[in-house]
């Protein structure tokens, strides 16, 4: 049995078929707002670590210079600030890949039941692995720092 389509219903219809499409972009909008938070994760971790590893060198060096006799409170809350660095970026990066897991899980049961349209593809996130390649160099700089081993020792 052909239901005859009236303009109230091809209305609806077009409000709907809107409906879903925001909301699947909500979805993208959900996810730069994650990068975001997760970019300035980012800055203020390597502004940590960088500030932390230069205070650390700087006392350094002036000890190594005799200009200096007691460096060592320094050059630890040098090596306490890249921890705190690396510390940070760790739990950005964990809370990150968590919230996107999230978000996936519930984009695909707003897909399954119908309220949006088909799973579009989440390209991979360029600020994650920018983060993890940040970890990576803050390990290596206290591994210099600490064990003066590799590029930073």
């Amino acid at each position: 049995m052909n239901v005859p389509v009236t303009r109230a219903s091809a209305d609806a219809q077009i409000g709907t078929e809107l409906a879903m499409r925001r909301t699947g972009m909500s979805f993208q909008r959900t996810r730069m707002g994650a990068d975001r938070t997760l970019m300035a994760i980012i800055r203020t971790s390597l502004s940590l670590i960088s500030f932390g590893f230069t205070i650390y060198q700087v006392f350094n060096k002036l000890k190594e210079a005799g200009a200096l006799s007691g460096a060592a409170p320094a050059r630890n809350f040098g090596v306490s600030l890249v921890f705190l660095g690396i510390g940070m970026l760790v739990l950005g990066i964990v809370y990150h890949v968590l919230y996107m897991i999230e978000l996936r899980k519930m984009r695909q049961e707003m897909s399954g039941a119908g309220l949006i349209h088909g799973q579009s593809q989440f390209p991979p996130s360029l600020t994650l692995i920018v983060a993890v390649v940040l970890l990576i160099i803050g390990c290596v700089a206290v591994l210099g720092l600490v064990r003066h081993v590799g590029p930073f020792g």
